[in-house]
């Protein structure tokens, strides 16, 4: 799946998400949200490196904590890209790559 089709699935599954339970997607929730999923990035990542408490939960689940959190925090900067109608591919080419050296 393409970065713009898969941004274009996310931001569907917000909108009806919003919807159901009655949330403005404003400018500023969105990224309010991204930060709440850094900060739940964080907390994985300091569970699965064992700088935090576990809960219990063993390697296995705390990877897959990490895999998820990982996977909001990437939706939610989707989620920006759609609201302000950004080509990430185009931006990450733009920025990134063309940072390779030449060979």
């Amino acid at each position: 799946m393409q970065i713009d089709e898969l941004r274009r699935e996310v931001e569907s599954l917000s909108v009806s998400y919003a919807e159901r339970n009655g949330i403005d997607r404003t400018d500023e929730w969105l990224l309010l949200k991204l930060n709440e999923e850094v900060g739940e990035l964080t907390q994985a990542f300091l569970a699965r490196s064992g700088q935090a408490r576990d809960k219990g939960r063993d390697d296995h689940e705390l990877r897959a904590d990490l895999r998820a959190e990982l996977a909001d925090v990437l939706a939610h900067v989707l989620l920006i890209a759609e609201r302000f109608d950004i080509d990430v591919s185009a931006e990450i080419r733009r920025t990134w790559l063309s940072r390779r050296p030449v060979e």
